[in-house]
């Protein structure tokens, strides 16, 4: 409920709402969940406040809620929405507090894409600062997540205090378990004593989510994500370095292991050497200045609060932490592109972790940093004469088999799976099932009539758009299947809608669509694979680039990350050529023992199959030297396996 305060538009009250509420006039509804409702009110002086208005919850209930109350005034109010007030009124106790107008993190994620670089660090020393202060005035939060952080113009402020409870005996007897599952503490779950140490398990899933907008148990069901909780290590995507190594001892199983968000707040502001224990470094630093380095000894309250305030404070005068309204990134400029330097790729010093797929002799390498992630991926049955598909539950989590999709491809960010049913629908639409992993909800985008159909092409990066190519099925002399191309369809996720294109070009009957680089139009290959011709998003015909050869990896992954470069098979040849995207020109040839090119590493790498003429297929990263480094993928060579990678999302 506590989410609800930061819309900026509210809806009107209902028959049998008060009009007026602790002597405030009552402007309409914020929002309502199971301890009561949300109001917006306005005070004398003509200030906007919220009023929660709680349920009936007897005479103890009652006592409970007014010792609450009035240790949540003692909260410092700089990184909270404070509360102002509190009262009965009808034989229910209300609580008034300011009124934090803005998103919520969650809908700025949502919206926007996640956080990285300064914005995350800000957020991660504002919310913490938010903690060590409630912490400190004897209060457990036991809600934190998302949606109870109002990302606002001078900074994140926490929000809903309604579950919160005072430090003391009861919070450590209480058998009650309260809280949003996917954010909740071991012994949150386990119906345990809850203290501080809870906030910080949930501070830490917070900043995952932040960081790549999935949380780090997953988001199925509350019974799995609470079992996830209780014996599963946690996803923390691509967050890494000195936040995540934080991030990693908050989500600890055991509260006692976790550090106190003073603890937190110190490390993020002394920023120890990349590598070293930031913990074990604070307290060495807080050795070498006379405190006391022993244990988990809490460094002063009041020190740690002003430095991070005064940090908070600079950020706003700085940047004015334009969150809510964060620009996009722009699209990749068509300036032409240099040759790309030849650089081992940027991989962390660590062991893959092997991960043995479903579906055969399949064995997927990974480690935490990698740029691109395996999704899904595709295996032929001879037996059953059909593919079987495969796809990830999250960027990082296991695989299931989708045996009723002909194709099915995971979102670049983790959060909709797209899977295209293998029969028409009952009124003869072929139709994508998109399914939302962060509630588990699915809805159904109607694509074309029979007999025409479709195939699943790519999704856009930021996650919002997927491609498809438009097809006719038809049968030659011989009885064989051909398919020809007719055109292509955009789906709008956020819109439930496809814009079909019909293209009128016979020379790209053969080929099929992709993405251009900016992702502003779409590609095609044209002519006996000789070259590309360039769409824009209503099917009208571009530009050309000719004599460039066969696209090694189809019109999938053709580009590199930044849109600037493509890549081919050599026209009359064995090697790679790499194209500048704006003008066509050659920019670099090299030769390698790939057998196939598949995509694009990183701006300087691609990534390709190889046989090792040892019964196995191996999917490994190219150089631009021709040199074959480390090991993504292998698979039994009697395996027919087609492997969907995404570009991770980066928090930079």
């Amino acid at each position: 409920m506590g989410s609800q305060w930061a819309m900026a538009d509210f809806t009107p009250l209902l028959p049998g709402d008060p009009e007026r509420l602790g002597g405030l006039e009552l402007l309409g509804r914020l929002g309502e969940g199971g301890q009561g409702v949300v109001y917006l009110a306005r005070t004398p002086m003509d200030v906007r406040v919220a009023v929660k208005w709680l349920l009936p919850s007897g005479e103890e209930g009652f006592e409970r809620f007014l010792r609450e109350a009035e240790a949540a005034q003692r909260v410092a109010p700089f990184c909270t929405a404070a509360v102002l007030s509190t009262g009965v009124e009808q034989g229910r106790p209300y609580i008034v507090s300011e009124y934090a107008e803005g998103r919520t993190l969650e809908r700025i994620v949502r919206e926007d894409g996640p956080l990285g670089g300064g914005d995350l660090e800000r957020l991660a020393i504002g919310t913490a600062t938010a903690l060590a202060a409630v912490h400190e005035a004897g209060v457990v939060h036991r809600d934190f997540k998302p949606g109870n952080v109002i990302m606002g113009a001078t900074g994140p402020r926490v929000i809903d205090f309604g579950i919160a409870r005072t430090l003391g005996p009861a919070t450590l007897t209480s058998s009650t378990r309260i809280g949003t599952p996917a954010y909740m503490a071991p012994e949150q779950v386990m119906g345990r004593g809850v203290g501080p140490a809870a906030d910080m398990f949930a501070w830490a899933g917070t900043m995952v989510f932040a960081s790549c907008g999935r949380v780090p148990f997953g988001g199925d069901g509350p019974h799995t994500v609470m079992s996830r909780v209780l014996n599963a290590r946690p996803d923390l995507g691509s967050l890494d370095g000195l936040l995540g190594d934080l991030v990693l001892r908050c989500l600890a199983k055991d509260p006692r292991s976790r550090p106190a968000a003073t603890e937190v707040i110190a490390c993020l502001l002394r920023n120890p050497e990349p590598g070293t224990d930031p913990l074990a470094a604070g307290a060495r630093q807080a050795a070498a200045g006379g405190a006391p380095a022993t244990g988990r000894s809490r460094p002063p309250l009041a020190a740690i609060l002003a430095a991070a305030g005064a940090l908070i404070v600079t950020a706003v005068l700085v940047t004015a932490l334009a969150l809510p309204d964060r620009p996009r990134p722009p699209a990749p400029s068509a300036a032409v592109a240099t040759t790309p330097p030849v650089t081992p790729p940027v991989t962390p010093a660590v062991t893959p972790a092997e991960r043995t797929l479903p579906g055969g002799a399949i064995t997927l390498y990974e480690r935490p940093s990698e740029p691109i992630t395996l999704t899904a991926y595709e295996v032929y049955d001879k037996k059953r004469d059909e593919d079987v598909d495969y796809a990830r539950q999250s960027l990082r989590g296991p695989f299931e088999t989708y045996p009723g999709n002909l194709e099915s491809l995971v979102s670049p960010d983790g959060r909709f799976l797209a899977g295209r049913p293998d029969d028409y629908t009952s009124d003869g639409y072929d139709s994508l099932l998109i399914t939302d992993r962060s509630d588990g909800s699915s809805f159904r985008i109607k694509t074309v009539r029979k007999p025409l159909d479709t195939s699943l092409r790519a999704w856009s990066k930021d996650s919002s758009k997927i491609l498809l190519n438009l097809d006719r099925k038809t049968e030659d002399e011989q009885g064989e299947d051909v398919w020809t191309t007719l055109g292509f369809a955009i789906v709008d996720v956020s819109r439930r809608e496809a814009d079909v294109v019909h293209v009128a070009d016979d020379s790209i009957r053969g080929g099929n669509f992709g993405w251009d680089g900016a992702e502003q139009g779409v590609v095609a290959v044209y002519g006996k694979n000789e070259g590309l011709r360039f769409f824009d998003a209503d099917g009208k015909r571009v530009r050309d680039v000719p004599d460039v050869g066969s696209p090694a990896s189809g019109t999938v992954d053709l580009f590199s990350p930044s849109g600037r470069t493509f890549v081919t098979d050599c026209p009359g040849g064995d090697d790679h050529c790499l194209w500048d995207a704006a003008t066509g020109e050659q920019v670099r040839r090299f030769s390698s023992d790939c057998d196939k090119v598949l995509g694009w590493y990183d701006e300087s790498h691609l990534y390709c199959w190889e046989n090792d003429n040892g019964g196995q297929d191996e999917i490994r990263v190219v150089a631009f030297d021709g040199r074959l480094t480390h090991k993504l993928l292998e698979a039994a060579d009697e395996l027919e396996v087609s492997p969907y990678f995404t570009v991770t999302p980066t928090t930079s």
